[in-house]
């Protein structure tokens, strides 16, 4: 089958795109490992606009059911992953493609847009109970989980702009802040470090600091880290643990067909969400959109859905690589 749209991913952006591409009555796949994407581990979302509070996993029902609304349009595949992308039966000069999909499960799927909505993954510390207590007391986006902690003794890691921004966040809510930066010297921008050390909720800012260990059972009580000067082992008592060291934009499929930026961030125009290949569009946190928000992500993938619909309406007429 050549299907008209098929979209790579299962969070907000993925299930937007999707619910508009059914609603335009394409004939439509999605290829995914779960719905939900990032958020689905955040006990506590208050920023998804129109809940004043939801978990992580109830907004990913949500989605997996507004989408199987549309069985006669969307076609669904999960658990897959999509693991290498290839444009073919090129016509030039305007290059339109039709993409072939290949999944982890040895199938290969046909379509004559795709929309690129895989997300990113968050860097780990990968060190012992940060995977145990994630969603625990551990978090990784302090614009969604920052209200969660309000009172509590919190740490966060990582003395870039993400770090820092996350400890702007946490201000409001956070009734103590610790700062841990691995080297010697914070790298976020000077005035942003200006502005968080001002604020009396900042008791201090660890630098050489190597974290060894999340503490805690059923929740975050702790951590453990290293003075990288000293060689000694030392722990804070905490309510949680903000890990800001950045993220990794699942783009390595489609490495070879669209221009990334230098963090391998899918460059799109933002008017349209367009990528560099036509026919390839993108949403979400893999591409080089600055704010990385699960809002932001489902309206920049309705906005690549109705582009695509623009773009086979356009095919349709014009070119001979249409059915």
């Amino acid at each position: 089958m050549l299907y008209d749209i098929i979209i790579i991913g299962g969070g907000p952006a993925g299930s937007a795109s999707a619910v508009y591409a059914a609603r335009k009555k394409l004939k439509t796949l999605l290829i995914t490992e779960s719905f939900g994407g990032q958020s689905i581990v955040s006990a506590d979302i208050q920023n998804w606009i129109g809940d004043k509070h939801i978990s992580g996993f109830d907004l990913a029902k949500k989605f997996e059911e507004h989408v199987r609304a549309y069985p006669d349009v969307v076609d669904i595949k999960m658990p897959e992953k999509a693991v290498k992308i290839r444009s073919v039966k090129c016509q030039e000069p305007e290059r339109v493609c039709d993409f072939e999909v290949e999944t982890d499960k040895g199938n290969t799927y046909t379509g004559k847009t795709l929309i690129m909505v895989a997300g990113a993954r968050r860097r780990k510390l990968n060190i012992p109970g940060e995977k145990e207590l994630e969603g625990k007391g551990v978090a990784y986006c302090s614009t969604c989980d920052a209200p969660v902690f309000a009172d509590k003794k919190v740490a966060v890691v990582g003395g870039g702009n993400a770090g820092l921004e996350a400890v702007q966040d946490l201000f409001p809510y956070a009734s103590e802040i610790y700062l841990l930066e691995y080297s010697e010297a914070l790298k976020g921008d000077p005035v942003t470090q200006e502005a968080i050390k001002k604020n009396p909720k900042l008791k201090q800012i660890i630098f050489n600091a190597q974290t060894l260990e999340v503490l805690g059972d059923k929740m975050v009580t702790g951590l453990k880290y290293k003075d990288r000067k000293t060689n000694e082992d030392k722990e804070l008592a905490l309510d949680g643990v903000f890990v800001e060291i950045g993220s990794i934009p699942n783009s390595e499929m489609v490495k070879d067909l669209v221009e990334l930026d230098k963090y391998g961030q899918i460059l799109i125009d933002s008017k349209h969400a367009s990528t560099s290949h036509t026919g390839i569009y993108a949403a979400g946190d893999i591409t080089d959109d600055p704010y990385k928000q699960n809002n932001i992500s489902a309206g920049d993938a309705v906005k690549a859905a109705l582009a695509a619909y623009g773009y086979l309406l356009k095919r349709k007429k014009e070119t001979p690589a249409a059915e």
